[in-house]
């Protein structure tokens, strides 16, 4: 991202911040009828993506360059013509009326302009797929087999991008980025502009900086608490690792252990509730179900998520010999007290929420509750630079999503418009056969493989397009599970390598290897992936069964977790051999996905192994002191 400096700073600055204001005034005011409410929102967002970012390293870091500014001009155009035009777009039915000259031409720009956009702003492997789907619209009628399409010619090929109201750039996935994502995206830049940072760090330390490897246990509640509010796992690591990763080299921890544990740490921000990031927001509206339930069913995966996480930190701060930190280091009672009315916001948007309220009313009160309560106390009052920098801050992430939405957009439009979906999951469902578990296997792969070097939000609504629909066909799992499921694998696609955002920037702050650091963030993930499979099985991961099945899933799935979070860490108060550290991987593996055996003694088993494992050897020396 460029430091822009001069009359060009000030000029991308206020473009940002009258993007977030109309955003937010929206979500007071009411919204335009929807395709005028998608054009406004990408001429909006989308032209200040090349003033801010550059197009390569040499490229000026102080000032755009003649093109970005052309670009940025250029990107503006055709989203106004849609908002001019919008009358035309509804009423003209797609493939039979001939787009314009205008149209054709206009289209063409947007779509090479947004891929441009997500080349410099997000990653070059979200922009290739794009671009690989865009080629495929042009040759389906060439290849053989499934992958075989009817011709499209050139202009059906710009009615699919960019005039087909419903679908592509200006379809209801940006609407949805425009509406709900936009809102939060203002509320979570407000939250950290208040200072709610700090109060995260001080009960990161109050909570886990008393145990052993303290330093890490603050960053994974830490990291937590402010992913939710971020909406990016790797804008997480950066803030949060900027201070957590160094100290945890300080005080033992190798670089790339450091990045890994805020890796996958920052990554699970964006599954914890209440906020959950932008993805969930998306769910909610298209599986149609309110947020808060979304937020209710991914408590428990949440927690489970963390406990894998606290459990390898710790053996490995143990095996390491890692204390707490310094008494003077933790937070006391009085230092949270003294940010607590930053919890109002929180409160606020939860209780309006629950009350039925729409989550962009919800988010407009909240933001408005930011600044309110952070008036309470003099430390922690907004003033006009600082909700300016606010605005600043919303407006260029908001930017940033809805060129990723835009792209996602087009790929979902690309992949249903020419049955390319239906493809894919036939040779999913092929592959899979009969075996439910294979099926679900081979989606998490493809969720992974599809969300690798691509932000959550497309990375769920790509694969949302193709994971949903085969597990709902296959599965008896609730449509809110089988989403679920989905999410965390787009989630934990930035943790897992060879591709790995979040690691990448953690091994960046760590001076580690990127690659090593990805293996250690994919390590301290594995109760993520195992949650996300059982989400299909266990209906009681999203709360729904009775109190007793919601006990023991959690008993089950958690020994699971815990016995193979040990198994990776080999360490408890002494190394443990290869082949008991084995034992409990494979034993960890079966309790939590051999969903056939009982939750029960899945549960009563892994736990009892887990109390061998800790205990069994104290016993054994005890029993052998008292016999000599």
């Amino acid at each position: 991202m460029r430091e822009l400096t001069g009359p060009t700073r000030y000029i991308v600055r206020c473009w940002l911040a009258v993007t977030a204001a109309v955003h937010f005034y929206f979500t007071f005011a009411g919204f335009p009828e929807p395709l005028k409410l998608a054009s406004l929102h990408l001429a909006l967002a989308v032209p200040p993506v090349f003033l801010i970012y550059p197009a390569r390293r040499s490229s000026p870091r102080s000032r755009p360059s003649v093109v970005d500014a052309v670009l940025a001009f250029l990107a503006l155009l055709p989203s106004v013509y849609i908002y001019l035009n919008t009358a035309r777009i509804y009423a003209r039915s797609p493939f039979l009326d001939a787009p314009t000259t205008v149209e054709l031409v206009l289209g063409t720009v947007m779509t090479l302009i947004v891929l441009e956009a997500v080349r410099r702003a997000l990653s070059m492997a979200l922009s290739i797929l794009v671009g690989i789907v865009i080629a495929y619209m042009f040759v389906c009628d060439l290849l053989p087999g499934i992958w075989y399409y009817r011709d499209l010619p050139f202009a059906q090929v710009v009615d699919i991008t960019y005039l087909m109201n419903g679908s592509g750039l200006y379809g209801q996935l940006t609407g949805i980025s425009a509406t709900v994502v936009a809102s939060f995206l203002v509320f979570g830049a407000f939250l950290q502009a208040s200072g709610m940072g700090r109060l995260f760090m001080n009960l990161g330390t109050f909570l886990a900086g008393r145990y052993a490897g303290g330093p890490a246990k603050v960053a994974v509640v830490e990291s937590g608490l402010f992913g939710m509010t971020s909406g990016s796992s790797v804008a997480n690591v950066v803030v949060t690792g900027g201070v957590t990763i160094p100290e945890m080299k300080r005080l033992g921890f190798t670089p790339q252990l450091a990045g890994g544990i805020e890796a996958a740490s920052s990554v699970g921000g964006l599954i914890m509730p209440p906020i959950m990031g932008a993805a969930a927001f998306v769910m909610a509206e298209m599986i149609s179900v309110p947020y808060l339930s979304i937020v209710q069913s991914a408590i428990l995966g949440a927690f489970l998520y963390y406990l894998g996480i606290f459990v390898s930190v710790h053996f490995q701060s143990k095996r390491l010999g890692i204390d707490a930190l310094a008494k003077d280091e933790i937070a006391g009672v009085r230092d949270i007290l003294k940010d607590i009315h930053f919890a109002i916001p929180l409160v606020v948007l939860l209780t309006l929420m629950t009350m039925g309220f729409s989550p962009y009313f919800a988010a407009f009160w909240g933001t408005i509750a930011v600044v309110a309560s952070a008036w309470l106390r003099s430390h922690s009052r907004m003033g006009p630079a600082t909700i300016l920098n606010a605005l600043v801050d919303a407006g260029a992430t908001i930017g940033v999503i809805a060129v990723a939405v835009a792209a996602a957009g087009i790929i979902t439009a690309g992949l249903t418009s020419t049955g390319l979906l239906i493809a894919f999951t036939g040779i999913i469902k092929m592959l899979a056969g009969d075996s439910l578990l294979l099926l679900v296997l081979l989606v998490a792969v493809s969720c992974l493989f599809l969300g690798m070097g691509v932000p959550t939000t497309p990375a769920y609504i790509v694969t949302a397009a193709i994971g949903a629909p085969l597990l709902a066909e296959q599965s008896s799992a609730s449509l809110m599970a089988i989403h679920l499921f989905v999410l965390y694998f787009a989630v934990l696609a930035d943790a897992t390598p060879p591709v790995a955002a979040a690691s990448y920037a953690a091994a960046a702050i760590a001076n580690a290897n990127p690659l090593k650091t990805g293996v250690q963030a994919f390590r301290m993930a594995v109760g993520g992936f195992i949650v996300g499979i059982s989400f299909i099985f266990e209906p009681g991961l999203t709360l729904d069964g009775t109190v007793w099945e919601i006990g023991t899933t959690l008993l089950a799935v958690s020994s699971g977790i815990v016995l193979i979070s040990l198994a990776y860490v080999g360490f408890t108060d002494r190394p443990l051999s290869m082949w008991l550290r084995l034992i409990l991987f494979f034993g960890g593996a079966a309790c939590a996905l051999w969903h056939s055996a009982p939750e029960l003694l899945r549960g009563l088993a892994g736990y009892g192994l887990l109390l061998a494992t800790l205990y069994g050897p104290r016993l054994r020396d005890m029993s052998f002191r008292t016999a000599l």
